[in-house]
């Protein structure tokens, strides 16, 4: 076994370690995967390198940008605000934030916004990266536009924008920004090793992101109206910048947690708990049901295959990710191919980093290889 492997596991999943090994040898850089069960760490494997450069080993402690897996535990504190009769997600948005009702958008519910319906899938162009960076702008432009579809009728990937969509609320809900709340009120309580941004001190331990290959569409050759174009446009993105420190101290709940697999596992495996965790009861039975109540089934708008979304989370949709069980289990990852898996019926929580990205939104195929060993195991 490559020394490069670090960290532990059941003795279940040593095939799990020997794909890692595979995959640390060939198309990683540096990765971690943790996978809880019922509150028992079973794996906790981390390797490779936390630069580009070959020069920083992976640690037991190494965070990374972990892209739109972020969008799970925003998601989360949204559910958190549910549980505590704050917040009541087939409640109009305009409820919470009145300003929201500009341009016609006065019907869109919470629940549209958590499950990609709204029709807000990006900001009107132009708007550059850097706008997010200002929340009461980039807030404030999302309130004025018109839906770029019909709401609730079909879901287009909130790629950059749920972030500020659902946390606006939670800080209209909240008085608080939304990295604070996930800070103060989920991750403290939890112990989880994760964080919207990066706060300085812990500059040293954030891994390089390396970017992946461009995306095999030219979105120059498309319709402008559409919204894939619109919303990867509004704004473009660029994966390098989350190597830069106005990146990792902006507040971005679509794009920019920083987590161990360890810490990324830990904060949401409340979903597949029952609701509570390391003594700590975040959520309800009757709140984790709601994550299963599908909003969306069919040929997204922006990523363009077949999705099926919950309330603020990813749901088995066997067309597009069919080495996840068809089962009652909510998930998301982030571009590149960072994953976040809850399986309520196993009482498991999986959850998997890397910094080298591969291409493509949704996994990856060191992901499918993971997750299939980590089944695989389990049956």
């Amino acid at each position: 076994m490559p020394e490069d492997v670090q960290g532990t596991h059941d003795p279940r999943f040593a095939e799990l370690r020997e794909v890692f090994a595979e995959h640390l040898a060939g198309d990683e850089v540096g990765a971690a995967i943790a996978v809880d069960v019922d509150g028992e760490t079973v794996v906790d494997l981390w390797g490779g390198h936390a630069d580009a450069a070959r020069t920083r080993p992976w640690q037991a402690d190494t965070l990374v940008n972990v892209w739109s897996s972020t969008k799970s535990v925003t998601s989360l504190a949204a559910l958190v605000l549910v549980e505590r009769g704050l917040l009541d997600v087939f409640a109009p948005v305009a409820d919470y934030w009145p300003e929201f009702a500009a341009g016609g958008k006065e019907h869109i519910e919470v629940r549209h916004l958590m499950a990609h319906t709204s029709g807000v899938a990006g900001w009107e162009r132009p708007f550059a990266l850097e706008d997010m960076f200002d929340w009461a702008h980039a807030t404030g432009r999302l309130a004025a536009q018109k839906p770029w579809w019909e709401p609730g009728t079909a879901s287009g990937y909130h790629a950059a924008a749920q972030g500020h969509l659902v946390g606006e609320v939670v800080r209209r809900v909240t008085g608080v920004p939304l990295k604070q709340f996930v800070r103060e009120e989920i991750a403290g309580p939890l112990g989880a090793d994760f964080q919207i941004g990066a706060l300085p001190q812990d500059a040293g331990r954030v891994a390089e992101i390396i970017p992946p290959p461009p995306l095999p569409v030219d979105l120059g050759s498309l319709d402008p109206d559409l919204p894939v174009v619109k919303t990867f446009t509004g704004p473009v993105l660029d994966a390098a910048r989350a190597n830069d420190a106005d990146w990792r101290a902006a507040d971005l709940g679509a794009l920019n947690g920083h987590a161990s697999a360890r810490g990324l596992a830990r904060i949401l495996s409340p979903i597949a708990r029952g609701g509570t965790a390391n003594g700590v009861a975040l959520l309800s039975p009757a709140t984790i049901d709601l994550i299963f109540q599908e909003q969306a089934r069919g040929v997204d708008l922006v990523l363009g295959v077949p999705l099926r979304w919950g309330i603020g989370f990813g749901l088995p949709e066997p067309a597009t990710l069919p080495y996840l069980p068809d089962e009652r289990i909510a998930f998301w990852g982030g571009w590149g191919g960072s994953m976040i898996i809850t399986d309520p019926a196993r009482r498991l929580t999986i959850a998997y980093v890397m910094n080298r990205m591969a291409p493509g939104i949704i996994g990856s195929d060191r992901s499918a290889a993971y997750l299939t060993a980590i089944y695989q195991a389990l049956t």
